[in-house]
């Protein structure tokens, strides 16, 4: 209600200023009928006053309203206001009249010269002198100052960037490269370790573990050598063990064994151990111990599978040989990896596990000497792997390790910033009478700062680029005004202002140094109001100016104009402010990721500044939602302000629980009923026409309302009740201003409403001109029994206008049809599309659709357009047969 209530006090302050304009002219046409004697001495106090109400409805006069209003098509103003100003010949009113006609080429003017000031700001001031120019005469400073000497200050801070020393930052990645190194490394040696067999493969108590290692890795010939000696050791003790009588009833083995059998070898070893090592004679001593104790059949199997494991051992060296020569660094040899019993190589593997983790936790930095990373690495393994595995573990490590440490980009460029804003500021003593610059002498930067503060820099305005500029954009402005031709769009002054408002806001926010301008906010409203075309035009344009004067990247550019343009191409699709708002994100990450993309074929996203480069797609991207935001709450306000009509606004209007269609409805049931078969069928037409269908709905839904002054007047209201025409008035001139008065009251109503120009437009146009042909003949007719009564057609016929638009032709033919239609029910389509082209005969021959911009094609077309609906409306049912009554069944029965 608070809302309704304001939008109503500002509708009567701006009738107010129209009342006042209007004096105006009023004024201004008097002042022409004044003789020259008074004109003297009363014209500068009307000219006072002149001045003043000019300035005062500078406004309204910009946003000046015609009666039917509309962007889409052309209106006719009215001209009685310009001609009154052409009776005077005083300058005020003459200046005041001129305006008033070119007040189109005024809104021209001020597009160019505000967009050429906007875009071309940087053109103000430029100096004459440049560094580097020469001096055209000798300059003294006028007195004594201290200047900052820019240059040497700018020198001193790159020297401390320069010396600042780099944050490191550990490479996540190059962590994982050398992890997936290292794991492939120690699954090669646990793949080697498992053709080679379990470690040690028999008991240590029986067989020790360098024993075992001997004979797992010992040549084949002092393995043979092995087997020999221990198979005479067997025969030697056999004999010593066999007793010279035997009886029957005496066990075997009943005789105790000598202690002094086993450590004293055989004559026959001695010979074998004459080719043999130490670790030889240690093997075969403790394998012949071992078969004494033992029992044959272990004993066999403790060579055999000596034999297995030594076949294993010789297959897993290929193997690790064959790996080897495939990677470039070798790391692994056989008697460092194989030799490692199963346990220490367990604990080797979690020992070389937790030495790497803390190395590449502590960092490698780049160019650290090969000595240093070993010391660091002996000293890890040292306290992480058995004694035995600590080479291996080393040179495992030192095979895979790397330096890990980069520099951080960003943190080291924070900190060399920090560290050149810490640097102070150079100045320098300037004295009195000090020369600055000799005449002829080229001017250092040094010498243009000291210049630049004693304001001995002749500054001017660079007219050449000025008027290069205001050429462009001249020619920019040509291009819109022809598109706008093109397409039928004869837009207002107010039009034309709001677009160069909206315009303007780009290169404002740019001027401010901020990236993150109104694309998005342009786009969706040029589209919403004038539809995609004239939108992507004006972001095309404008988007081709900017990089002219205003020095603004070209990634920025393309990515916010790509924005602009999508939103401007589909504004117009969306129905709804919640599609609208879902449209604003689709715009944000389109906006967001072409300047990704766009950085990302120009290389910029690579290497260290991509953080930098992603941070500001999603500040783009934000920005892109943001203004859509602040475009949507903008919009309504827009829309009441410059009287514009959008689908969404149309949407609204149309929707049946407004107000003042419920009291339509309510009030006049059967003009409402009318008002929504009118609509079918105005609808339908503008559809097959591509017409505006919203504005057809909902300008028809009120083109009747103004018949709530007086319901019982027009017959679809009466319900069968008597006719008060011819019960009560029965006087047709009477009659009919109650008739014509429904489109003035109706108007009356739209604007205590508020309803947009564009809809008021369909009240009267939809009635044209036309005569109200009933009470016309029936004064006719009385003027035939009464010949002192005198007939004038003009009082029988509406005000006008006649329809100005497609939408509003479209919706006169359909009210003329409406009434014919119903009448008909069992007609043949064929009775019907003569009878309205009858009807529609009838208003081109009265001249009502000449301004129409309807053709002669279209409006044949529609007569068929209403037959098809009332087709469907009028279609045929299924006869049921007639129940019999229950008496007649009774008696059936």
């Amino acid at each position: 209600m608070k809302t309704q209530q304001f939008w109503q006090s500002l509708t009567q302050q701006f009738s107010q200023w129209r009342r006042q304009y209007k004096v105006l002219c009023c004024q201004v046409k008097k002042l022409g009928s004044v003789s020259n004697s008074k004109r003297r001495t009363g014209n500068k106090k009307v000219s006072r006053n002149i001045s003043r109400t000019i300035f005062k409805n500078l406004l309204l006069y910009l946003l000046l309203t015609t009666d039917e209003g509309g962007h889409r098509q052309a209106r006719k103003a009215p001209q009685s206001t310009a001609k009154s100003f052409r009776t005077h010949h005083g300058f005020h009113a003459v200046v005041f009249s001129w305006l008033h006609e070119k007040r189109s080429a005024v809104i021209l003017f001020m597009a160019v010269v505000s967009i050429t000031s906007l875009i071309g700001h940087e053109l103000y001031n430029q100096p004459q002198m440049k560094i580097g120019t020469i001096a055209p005469q000798t300059f003294i400073a006028p007195y004594t100052a201290s200047i900052e000497d820019r240059q040497q200050t700018e020198a001193n801070r790159k020297v401390a960037e320069t010396n600042t020393h780099a944050i490191l930052m550990i490479n996540a990645q190059i962590n994982e490269q050398i992890n997936e190194h290292l794991r492939q490394i120690l699954e090669d040696g646990n793949e080697l370790r498992g053709v080679a067999g379990s470690f040690p493969f028999f008991d240590v108590s029986i067989l020790s573990v360098p024993n075992q290692r001997y004979l797992r890795s010992c040549l084949e010939s002092e393995w043979q050598r092995v087997k020999v000696a221990l198979a005479n050791y067997q025969k030697q003790n056999n004999k010593l063990l066999m007793p010279k009588s035997r009886t029957a009833d005496r066990p075997l083995f009943s005789r105790t064994m000598p202690g002094s059998l086993l450590p004293l070898p055989t004559p026959a070893i001695k010979e074998e151990s004459n080719f043999s090592k130490p670790d030889f004679d240690q093997a075969l001593a403790e394998l012949g111990a071992y078969s004494i104790t033992a029992p044959n059949k272990n004993f066999s199997l403790l060579i055999t599978q000596i034999s297995q494991v030594r076949q294993g051992y010789l297959q897993a060296t290929a193997k690790l040989l064959q790996i080897e020569t495939q990677r470039e660094q070798a790391v692994y040899a056989a008697t460092m990896l194989l030799d490692l019993s199963d346990e220490d190589w367990i604990k080797t593997q979690m020992g070389i596990h937790e030495s790497a983790e803390r190395i590449l936790t502590q960092g490698i930095a780049p160019g650290v000497p090969f000595s240093i990373l070993q010391d660091a690495v002996s000293l890890q393994v040292q306290k992480s792997v058995p004694d035995e595995a600590e080479s291996l573990a080393t040179k495992i490590l030192l095979a895979v390790l790397r330096p890990n440490l980069q520099q951080d980009q960003e943190k080291t460029k924070q900190q060399a910033e920090i560290a050149a804003e810490q640097v102070p500021t150079v100045m320098q003593k300037v004295r009195q009478g000090q020369v600055i610059v000799n005449k002829g002498e080229q001017i250092t930067e040094w010498k243009f700062d000291v210049l630049e503060y004693y304001h001995l820099i002749r500054r001017e305005l660079n007219w050449l680029a000025l008027i290069a500029l205001t050429g462009l954009v001249s020619t920019a402005l040509g291009v819109f005004a022809w598109v706008e031709r093109w397409l039928g769009h004869h837009l207002r002054e107010r039009d034309r202002l709001l677009i160069l408002l909206l315009t303007l806001s780009i290169p404002s926010v740019l001027a401010m140094g901020v990236p993150y301008t109104t694309w998005s906010a342009i786009g969706l409203l040029l589209g919403s109001f004038y539809g995609s075309t004239l939108g992507v035009t004006v972001v095309v344009l404008l988007s081709l100016i900017l990089p002219v004067s205003i020095d603004i990247s070209k990634i920025v550019l393309l990515a916010g104009a790509s924005g602009g343009i999508l939103i401007s191409y589909l504004a117009q699709r969306f129905k709804s402010r919640e599609e609208l708002a879902l449209l604003g994100i689709v715009i944000a990450l389109t906006q967001g990721s072409i300047y990704l993309l766009l950085n990302i074929l120009v290389g910029a996203a690579f290497g260290s500044g991509w953080y930098i480069v992603l941070q500001e797609s999603l500040f783009f991207a934000l920005s892109g939602l943001a203004w859509s935001i602040i475009a949507l709450g903008l919009s309504p306000y827009l829309e009441k302000l410059f009287d514009l009509v959008t689908p969404i606004r149309l949407a609204e209007l149309a929707n049946p629980n407004r107000a003042l269609l419920k009291r339509l409805a309510t009030e006049t049931p059967g003009t409402f009923q009318h008002t929504l078969f009118v609509a079918t069928l105005a609808e339908a037409a503008a559809k097959k026409l591509r017409c505006n269908v919203e504005l057809v709905r909902a300008g028809t839904l009120y083109h009747d309302i103004g018949k709530m002054h007086d319901p019982l007047g027009f017959i679809e209201n009466q319900m069968g009740s008597p006719n008060k025409h011819e019960t009560e008035i029965k006087n047709p001139w009477q009659s009919t201003i109650i008739i014509k008065k429904h489109v003035t009251e109706g108007l009356v109503m739209a604007k205590k409403h508020s309803l947009p120009t564009v809809i008021q437009a369909f009240i009267p146009e939809h009635q044209g001109t036309m005569a109200i042909t009933y009470f016309y003949h029936q004064a006719q007719q009385m003027a035939k029994d009464n010949p002192s009564i005198i007939v004038n057609k003009t009082d029988f016929c509406y005000d006008g206008p006649i329809p100005q638009s497609r939408e509003t032709g479209i919706v006169m033919l359909a009210d003329s049809c409406e009434a014919a239609l119903r009448s008909l029910k069992d007609a043949t389509p064929e009775l019907a599309l003569n009878m309205l082209n009858n009807i529609i005969r009838a208003k081109c021959q009265d001249e009502q659709l000449i301004d129409s911009g309807l053709t002669k094609e279209e409006i044949s077309e529609i007569a068929q357009i209403f037959v098809d609906v009332w087709q469907q409306f009028h279609h045929k049912r299924i006869a049921y047969p007639k129940l019999k009554a229950s008496s007649e069944k009774s008696g059936d029965d």
